[in-house]
């Protein structure tokens, strides 16, 4: 498959004269869909490493992890060998079970996902983008988030503590807490209690939002 990036030159003229030419960049839809490829693989092999050195520094066998995550021995060693690439709820259940953040996992700025890539290839409608990786001296981190298609997305409990400060960028996004809905708009501010399971809805076919999910003194 060839994949061409191209470009052509637009000319800016003032009274007649070209002043500059300023080049244009044009990618093939090929190059576009090798571009995220590459991004998802990039991404799966950022996740590997960090599973890797977690469950080294920490003396953990793929077993051990797996009682302390809810994630399967077998998915484990799949997403280490880059077999597999977990989608964003699974992603949660091993920085959960690991007591780590998200963005460890996805933060290198090599890795960055943004929303125009598919990010995860099991959640094509949930793209996510780190703003602020988590640091241990601020205690917080900070994504940006897109929803589509009128997605939902449910998610297990957070670490013990954890709340996630929500802010509606575009469009209107819904959030589930112990089994209620409450529809936020564009503009509107929510907090919601993270270690209990939750979920997120986007209403209106295309939602973004900012969430700072702040993690308790350790």
């Amino acid at each position: 498959m060839l994949c061409v990036i191209t470009y052509k030159i637009a000319l800016v003229r003032y009274n007649a004269q070209v002043v500059c030419e300023i080049p244009i960049y044009f990618a093939t839809r090929q190059a576009v869909t090798v571009m995220k490829k590459t991004d998802q693989a990039d991404i799966a092999s950022s996740i590997a490493t960090h599973l890797k050195f977690l469950r080294r520094e920490r003396g953990l066998s793929l077993d051990k992890a797996s009682v302390l995550t809810g994630v399967s021995k077998a998915m484990l060693g799949q997403i280490e060998r880059k077999e597999s690439s977990p989608s964003i709820a699974t992603l949660w259940k091993i920085a959960t079970g690991l007591n780590t953040s998200f963005s460890s996992f996805i933060s290198s700025k090599a890795h960055a996902i943004t929303p125009e890539s598919d990010g995860f290839d099991d959640d094509p409608n949930m793209h996510i983008k780190t703003l602020f990786p988590f640091r241990d001296d601020k205690g917080f981190e900070m994504f940006e988030l897109c929803l589509t298609h009128f997605h939902e997305q449910r998610s297990s409990a957070h670490q013990q503590g954890v709340t996630e400060h929500i802010h509606v960028l575009e469009g209107r996004l819904s959030v589930c807490s112990e089994g209620e809905w409450t529809a936020i708009e564009a503009g509107e501010q929510f907090i919601l209690n993270a270690d209990i399971e939750h979920g997120y809805r986007d209403d209106v076919g295309r939602t973004r939002f900012i969430a700072v999910i702040h993690y308790p003194t350790r």
